[in-house]
């Protein structure tokens, strides 16, 4: 299946988004909240239902334990986002402070999901956070860049407005750059556009120079829900957002089919038996903590 990474400029809906797509997804998905900044899923959607105990930052002592610790740890550390446990939730860090230690996790956290996305038929979606820039590179520390660079498609998340775009069009040719030196290539980057603004798609596409793989209209109802400020709509599953979001995977699926097959991708290794041991624990389910 599909390894998605949203990032933003600055605030544009990208967790909302993230929540939006992994809810709506027909397949298994994954949710990784992975935003240096601290997650905001635990404290809102959950309202702090999730404790401390549970998350990202207890996976960088597992993987500096070895590839089995973290695969024995990571079905651990997931939370359920629906009541069949078919979409899971990684909640994120709970202090920025915490960010620094997750250097040596990346790489290895992005093995995690290509497993899962590659021979687990998952839809991986990870809520990146805001992009930090360091000399014109994806920051070491401030972005996970390491899993940006593992991703099938990279996803700057913009509103339909002339300040969203002008923040976003400086972060899309250190993006193209460094996915072009140390990822699967410039082609993976697209936008996510939020339709809360006068600008359409072309417009920014042309503007950014970036296509518009997808698009999720402005429903503050529903938004609210997800950030953990509102009631859940009475009808949640037929709301625009989830629709949207549904039609979203397609595109997101297909335009990361047309990717593998222009670039003829070798075949892929297989996986460590200490990662494929991620998919049996999650097939035999997954205990939520809280």
């Amino acid at each position: 299946m599909t390894v998605t990474a949203l990032v933003s400029a600055k605030s544009s809906g990208v967790t909302t988004s993230a929540l939006a797509l992994a809810l709506s997804s027909t397949r298994p998905s994954l949710l990784a909240e992975c935003d240096p900044a601290g997650g905001t899923i635990r404290a809102g959607l959950f309202q702090a239902q999730i404790s401390a105990g549970t998350g990202l930052y207890h996976l960088a002592a597992a993987a500096r334990a070895g590839e089995d610790a973290l695969a024995q740890a990571f079905a651990g550390h997931l939370v359920r986002l629906d009541e069949s446990g078919h979409r899971q939730l990684l909640p994120g860090l709970t202090d920025p402070a915490q960010a620094p230690a997750m250097g040596r996790t990346w790489p290895a956290l992005a093995q995690v999901m290509r497993v899962l996305s590659d021979e687990g038929g998952y839809d991986v979606v990870i809520d990146a956070g805001r992009l930090a820039l360091e000399s014109g590179h994806l920051h070491p520390t401030l972005t996970p860049a390491p899993l940006l660079y593992g991703a099938d498609l990279v996803l700057l998340v913009v509103r339909a407005t002339d300040q969203s775009l002008a923040l976003a069009r400086h972060m899309t040719e250190p993006l193209r750059s460094d996915l072009t030196d140390r990822g699967t290539g410039a082609d993976g980057l697209g936008i996510l556009l939020i339709e809360d603004g006068p600008r359409r798609a072309h417009e920014v596409s042309e503007a950014l120079r970036v296509p518009v793989l997808a698009a999720l209209p402005w429903e503050p109802e529903t938004a609210a829900y997800l950030a953990g400020t509102g009631r859940a709509p009475r009808a949640l599953k037929k709301s625009a957002l989830l629709r949207s979001a549904r039609t979203a995977n397609d595109h997101l699926q297909a335009a990361a089919s047309r990717r593998a097959l222009h670039q003829k991708y070798p075949p892929a290794a297989p996986a460590a038996p200490q990662l494929a041991g991620v998919l049996q624990r999650l097939n035999q389910g997954v205990t939520t903590r809280g």
